[in-house]
């Protein structure tokens, strides 16, 4: 199948203007028995071309895909004042509302995760599937180590690429302990659109204190989780936590995989995702 085009535009979103990209072949509306596309929502300081290699690998597999910078990150503007959870899902909804699309999948990683989780509690209509990769359900989780999670404190590593180098291992796990640069893919691309200071403290403000344990049993999608038994930021122990209680979800173990297992089996990934969303 060869690659779709992609409509990248800037969307003015409650006052946040915000980067989107939607993959072109189909159209940009839904068309009449066509599966929904999926929207991807990325991680803490990851701008849209770091899911660039998954998503490519998904439209193989004839999966229709939305990205979007998150405010602050990338070329989206940042909040005004920053946003709990909630709201911050809320500019999701407003996204799939311009574009014209009543019900999507949704794929959410690490931080992302977050974000589709509360998206499927605060809207459940507007999503159809989720897929829950490298993430937890916030407080009531298992942490990762506290050196880890204090390097998550700073975007430095999405700015200086030799410090990137020297701390992915320990921060990702997986392939990233003996070869980083094989994250990268290629183009650097995590270093061409860093993250903005204010864009980056919002979306940890956005995390601080938020929990989804205590309604993750009334989530009624379809939910696949996805977890790498090597990933020192989010421990294995969280993907259990959701796959246990949300009733409809399933667990697939990435073995060896670290916390950006999406960016080391890009191939092997899209395709367990695109069973899944096909999987009535």
């Amino acid at each position: 199948m060869s690659a779709p085009s992609r409509d990248i535009r800037h969307l003015d979103l409650g006052g946040v203007r915000v980067r989107t990209s939607v993959t072109q072949d189909a159209g940009l509306g839904p068309g009449p028995g066509m599966a929904p596309p999926l929207l991807l929502i990325t991680g803490l300081g990851a701008s849209l071309e770091l899911a660039g290699p998954l998503e490519a690998e998904l439209n193989r597999h004839g999966v229709r895909t939305i990205s979007y910078d998150a405010p602050g990150v990338g070329e989206s503007t940042p909040y005004a004042w920053p946003r709990r959870m909630p709201g911050v899902a809320r500019t999701a909804e407003q996204l799939l509302e311009v574009l014209g699309y009543d019900s999507v999948d949704v794929l959410g990683v690490s931080l992302g995760g977050c974000v589709a989780q509360q998206l499927a509690h605060q809207a459940p209509d507007r999503v159809r599937r989720l897929v829950l990769a490298a993430t937890g359900p916030g407080m009531a989780g298992v942490p990762g180590s506290p050196l880890v999670l204090w390097r998550l404190t700073s975007p430095r590593r999405y700015h200086q690429p030799d410090y990137y180098r020297r701390i992915a291992g320990d921060l990702y796990g997986g392939t990233a302990r003996n070869n980083p640069d094989a994250l990268l893919h290629g183009p650097l691309a995590r270093f061409t659109k860093p993250p903005t200071a204010r864009g980056y403290a919002s979306q940890l403000y956005s995390i601080a204190g938020w929990t989804s344990v205590t309604w993750l049993g009334s989530l009624r999608q379809p939910t696949l989780v996805l977890a790498g038994d090597d990933d020192p930021i989010v421990p294995l122990a969280n993907g259990r936590i959701l796959a246990r209680r949300i009733p409809r979800a399933r667990l697939h173990i990435v073995r060896g995989g670290g916390h950006l297992f999406l960016l080391e089996q890009p191939a092997d990934i899209a395709r367990i995702i695109a069973d899944f969303l096909r999987d009535h």
